[in-house]
């Protein structure tokens, strides 16, 4: 993966990211706690991704 391609994909992870959180917001607003549950989860898995991406771009500077 080179440096434009971590980057891409690190702000295609952001963009998901952002619209996940207006999900969740929405879900709990409704009470749809289960479901608040598993988009958090996914949230985390995002955040490692994004810090993994981080950390491979980071090897580039």
């Amino acid at each position: 993966m080179d440096k434009k391609q971590i980057e891409r994909e690190i702000a295609e992870l952001k963009m998901e990211y952002v619209n996940l959180q207006g999900d969740i917001e929405k879900l709990e607003s409704v009470g749809q706690n289960r479901q608040v549950t598993k988009a958090e989860e996914r949230l985390g898995l995002m955040e490692e991704k994004l810090s993994k991406l981080n950390e491979k771009l980071f090897q580039f500077d």
